[in-house]
């Protein structure tokens, strides 16, 4: 009992988190708040974790809202036709270039807990005039996703959100056809920490 509550209140958390994050960027760039010095620090830090120059043009402030910690494109290989899984996917940034890679005849879902992020991807696409992407609302221990008809999972920086890491393997690997592959970047810790973090769901999506 203790552990569902624990779980239920991280989980709020990451919503309240993520919402409030999507509104202030979409307020804040439609309100021409997104100043210089923000999208120099989206794009270095894209940089850094070795998105190129040609896929951070594609919106930063908007689609790329500098939440990931690394490029799961840059090890995924995508290959023209083929169905991709963005687990966790914002405001659509990985998944728009995902899309841009696996082409026309390929397709690509995000999915994402948090309405307001879901809204902004959407919006997102149709700005880039994307087809073959589309972004459903669902958690990821629990995806809205057919077994057996994803051929590449993706994720970046959002299994460490969850407080049931479990049943998000599991899931992955229902949804998986057989030879597919998984490719995740995401933030690890290499020792313990005190209950005053792992009990604080504030200091866990911090």
């Amino acid at each position: 009992m203790y552990m569902e509550s624990l779980r239920d209140r991280i989980k709020i958390q990451v919503k309240k988190s993520y919402a409030d994050m999507a509104r202030a960027a979409g307020l804040g760039c439609s309100a021409g708040c997104c100043g210089p010095s923000i999208l120099a620090g989206i794009l270095d830090t894209g940089k850094k974790i070795d998105y190129s120059v040609d896929q951070l043009a594609l919106g930063p402030g908007q689609a790329n809202l500098g939440l990931g910690c690394g490029s799961p494109l840059s090890m995924a290989g995508l290959k023209k036709g083929e169905s991709v899984l963005d687990l966790g996917s914002g405001a659509g940034f990985d998944a728009l270039l995902a899309a841009k890679e696996v082409g026309e005849t390929g397709r690509v879902t995000g999915i994402d807990m948090t309405p307001e992020m879901i809204e902004k991807a959407e919006r997102n696409a149709i700005d880039h005039k994307a087809s073959n992407v589309m972004f459903r609302l669902g958690e990821i221990e629990n995806l809205p996703v057919e077994s057996g008809t994803i051929d590449v999972v993706l994720s970046n920086c959002v299994i460490n959100l969850s407080p049931d890491k479990e049943s998000v393997y599991g899931e992955i690997f229902r949804v998986l056809k057989p030879g597919g592959r998984i490719v995740i970047s995401d933030v690890l810790r290499s020792g313990d920490l005190p209950r005053e973090i792992t009990e604080d769901p504030a200091a866990y999506v911090g």
